[in-house]
């Protein structure tokens, strides 16, 4: 009997994650050419019963999971060893493993989302609670996940040594910035009724929030 409960997790383990080879590319499409509307998507399936959540994508915090998992398979591919798994000095030295480096950029990189959910819920003049932030949360992890993908294989392809490869990887860096920026300033505005110029500098502190967790995370990995 235990056996057939092993076979049945199994059976939907796999079907699970051989999903995921479908669903990531259709959410990575959406996610870049219509963003506003999987933020909105992103926030409206919290709605409904667990069972019927994000039946025609991936969830925004496993999207976001993924594409830095894929990163991270685009590094490995590359030849590159883990830099936070190499380095000795610091708290890198108590990551000793890829899955413990994946964790802590997961954890640096939902800094984005939640400090983004945290400004909007602030300049709404909600009161902020783990109910108030988990639907701008959601909402904003499928941005912050093209944001981490295009970051991440950017910065692989500059660590290359082909000249060609150096140049896409700044190129494809500066397009995810700008990408990240323009979508965000986009959603801030709607959702606060506010203008573009004003809706840019809620982003940019946000953004600020966001790069002082990654220089802090460097930090005490180097130190």
């Amino acid at each position: 009997m235990d056996f057939m409960k092993w076979v049945a997790s199994l059976d939907d383990l796999l079907y699970e994650v051989t999903g995921w080879l479908l669903f990531f590319p259709i959410t990575l499409w959406r996610s870049v050419t219509r963003p506003i509307e999987m933020m909105d998507y992103g926030e409206s399936q919290l709605a409904l019963p667990d069972n019927e959540q994000y039946s025609a994508s991936l969830s925004p915090p496993l999207f976001l999971a993924i594409a830095l998992l894929i990163a991270h398979g685009v590094s490995a591919a590359l030849g590159k060893a883990d830099a936070i798994v190499s380095s000795r000095h610091g708290m890198a030295s108590l990551i000793n493993d890829d899955a413990s480096a994946l964790i802590l950029r997961m954890i640096v990189f939902a800094a984005f989302p939640i400090f983004g959910a945290a400004r909007l819920i602030r300049r709404k003049g909600i009161p902020l609670d783990r109910t108030t932030l988990r639907l701008p949360f959601y909402g904003q992890c499928y941005p912050a996940a093209v944001f981490a993908l295009g970051l991440g294989i950017g910065a692989n392809l500059i660590g290359t040594a082909y000249p060609a490869a150096i140049v896409g990887g700044v190129l494809l860096i500066v397009a995810t910035i700008v990408n990240y920026v323009v979508v965000e300033t986009r959603w801030f505005a709607a959702k606060l009724g506010i203008g573009y110029v004003r809706a840019f500098g809620a982003v940019i502190l946000g953004l600020l929030e966001g790069v002082a967790v990654l220089i802090s995370v460097g930090f005490l990995l180097t130190r």
